[in-house]
């Protein structure tokens, strides 16, 4: 189980999740523990995925070598190509079929911030652009779509946000969706962003629990905000009514 968030920025890119990974005995959950979705690879390249955490390990360690290899140059759509060629290959490799286990990677090509899609069904891999820059995967899905759709309403109208924008709205989201889940998505959140640094250049780290308690506290007084626009909404006081005289 997991919510998985992530949005494209003019300036970079941002990926966060929960924290919640469940063990499974066949069909039966037993228990839930605390674990790390997002893997910074190279300083550039940020993976979150959805699924078996043995599949996750396997695709960082593709993407990882393609790193390693000069790969992330040249077409950005190649690259994507090239990292789900290697993974399906991969997977098949011991059987597993697409269908189980989905992934959004962030990565820097040309100086330029990319972030791709891997869908759960198939594994193919689509770019968010600035006609449609953010999305959401995992279990938590059905909570976090509609609410990044209120996000993009009020803040992000004129198009792709800043990476601080999107910071602030992604910690929003997940913190809405482990508020109000059913099970199986839980805290910490854990956010990674892909943001220009010296020389103008795109490198990729993990929030500071500092810089995730600051948007946390940023989230608290815009709810406080919504609540005090209550006052708005009461009816005002009735005009005073003349005396009418007896006649």
């Amino acid at each position: 189980m997991t919510a998985i968030v992530g949005v494209l920025c003019k300036d970079g890119a941002v990926i966060g999740t929960d924290s919640s990974a469940t063990f499974v005995q066949g069909q039966v959950r037993t228990i839930e523990q605390k674990t790390e979705k997002i893997t910074v690879i190279g300083d550039h390249v940020i993976v979150a995925s959805t699924g078996p955490i043995g599949l996750d390990q396997r695709f960082c360690a593709v993407v990882e070598k393609a790193w390693k290899d000069g790969i992330f140059i040249g077409l950005p759509v190649e690259v994507a190509k090239h990292l789900c060629r290697r993974a399906l290959e991969d997977f098949q490799f011991t059987g597993i079929q697409p269908g189980g286990y989905g992934a959004l990677v962030a990565f820097p090509v040309d100086h330029r911030p990319h972030l791709v899609e891997f869908a759960v069904r198939d594994f193919q891999p689509e770019f968010k652009t600035a006609k449609l820059w953010y999305c959401s995967m995992g279990s938590g899905q059905q909570i976090t779509d509609p609410f990044l759709g209120l996000m993009r309403e009020v803040f992000w109208e004129h198009g792709p946000p800043s990476t601080q924008d999107a910071l602030f709205a992604i910690t929003w989201t997940l913190q809405h969706v482990i508020d109000v889940n059913p099970g199986g998505v839980n805290s910490p959140i854990n956010v990674a962003v892909l943001e220009r640094g010296k020389k103008d250049r795109l490198g990729a780290r993990l929030l500071a629990n500092e810089e995730l308690a600051q948007h946390q506290q940023n989230i608290v007084e815009a709810k406080a905000h919504l609540r005090s626009f209550r006052n708005k909404l009461q009816p005002g006081a009735s005009p005073d009514v003349p005396d009418v005289p007896k006649p």
